[in-house]
């Protein structure tokens, strides 16, 4: 068994989700685990250097971590052949240009989403890694939920019969920061910085409608900017220009009607922070982020409404919970092994930056539909 290390430069994980999901929960949990195993019983070990532009604070995190490579250099970090991996979880208005960077000197790219601030941007980023040769992909964490997976297995079990609809819920409240703590970034609450769940959630929709259910054929969008002012990490009051809610009808193919709210000011009376129910001719689910519970056909109650009586039911008793019948690991731990896999052994991985263009491709219609006030196509993406 041979070890092979492989050098990863990981850009802007000073960030919450950079340091909590993609440092410490899949890059230092897999060299924690020894590595990840390839098909030849050889492993594969990621070294990262951390890249940010405040030394103070990546310091800190590299030796909080035992992470022996740190820079605020990142042009000397892209010039060292030993670094083979180029990762991006800075804001969305730094990642375009960072990647390109690194398509430049030749480096394998993996990043959060959305790729760039436009779609344009994405399809350019996607060209380029193609004429560069450079294995490319992008985070799609939501497709390895357990409760997604257990989804899945119902689809393509094929034990919704037909497919109807699927009605999704997600959100939550985000404190305005004046006598709690925000628990999100003020970044996203300004449009000029990249903010608005509409660019931040359809990229995430958009992969999750594809793979489970069907590509998406068009779609309309309301946005809302229901919080006008909130209160920034220093203490100080800013003006919201970004939206907080948005509300979305998609069509599917199979003419499969998708509703998609999404809020950052809803309070959560649900099982899960996102909910998706799916309907179909022969059965019904609804999953959360770990769990998934099912009403067959045969098992489906009759109710009459009528409002003179006590609701006879317990609807939420009549339903069954779909069994783990698998250990789950974290889902970007698990995308980070499957793209090592990728730039190593040559395994399969799909979703590359053209996936990511196409979540871009979805903010960028949702942001029109809301302008124009009408249904607009979502035309396939090619390079």
């Amino acid at each position: 068994m041979a070890l092979q290390k492989i050098g990863i430069i990981m850009n802007g994980v000073t960030g919450r989700m950079g340091t909590n999901q993609h440092l410490i929960r899949s890059i230092l949990a897999i060299r924690d685990q020894g590595g990840v195993q390839l098909a030849n019983g050889d492993v594969v070990m990621p070294d990262p250097i951390l890249i940010g532009r405040q030394e103070n604070k990546v310091k800190a995190l590299a030796e909080k971590h035992n992470v022996e490579r740190w820079s605020t250099d990142l042009d000397a970090a892209l010039a060292d052949p030993y670094n083979v991996i180029y990762f991006d979880s800075q804001t969305t208005v730094r990642r375009a240009e960072a990647i390109k960077q690194a398509i430049a000197a030749g480096k394998h790219i993996y990043c959060e989403k959305p790729t760039a601030t436009s779609v344009e941007g994405s399809l350019e980023l996607a060209r380029l890694a193609r004429e560069a040769g450079v294995k490319n992909g992008v985070v799609q964490d939501k497709l390895f939920l357990p409760g997604l997976l257990k989804l899945k297995r119902l689809v393509d079990s094929g034990f919704f019969g037909k497919i109807l609809s699927v009605r999704m819920e997600f959100g939550y409240w985000v404190f305005e920061g004046d006598w709690q703590p925000g628990q999100r970034p003020s970044w996203n609450y300004r449009k000029e910085d990249g903010g608005g769940i509409i660019v931040d959630m359809f990229a995430h929709w958009r992969y999750v409608l594809d793979n489970l259910f069907g590509e998406v054929k068009s779609l309309s969008c309301l946005g809302v900017t229901h919080i006008p002012e909130r209160i920034d990490e220093q203490g100080n009051k800013y003006a919201c220009t970004a939206d907080d809610a948005a509300y979305a009808t998609f069509m599917l193919e199979g003419d499969i009607v998708v509703q998609a709210n999404s809020s950052w000011a809803v309070r959560v009376d649900r099982d899960d922070l996102l909910t998706i129910q799916v309907d179909g001719t022969e059965g019904s689910a609804v999953a959360g982020l770990r769990d998934c519970k099912t009403q067959h056909r045969v098992n489906t109650p009759k109710p009459v409404w009528n409002p003179d009586i006590e609701n006879p039911f317990n609807f939420t008793e009549q339903w069954e919970d779909v069994p783990d019948n698998q250990l789950f690991d974290n889902g970007f731990k698990v995308q980070w092994e499957l793209f090592l896999k990728h730039i190593v052994e040559d395994a399969a991985f799909p979703w590359d930056l053209l996936e990511g263009a196409k979540g871009t491709q979805t903010s960028d219609l949702g942001l029109q539909s809301w302008e124009e006030k009408r249904w607009v196509d979502v035309p396939k993406l090619s390079l």
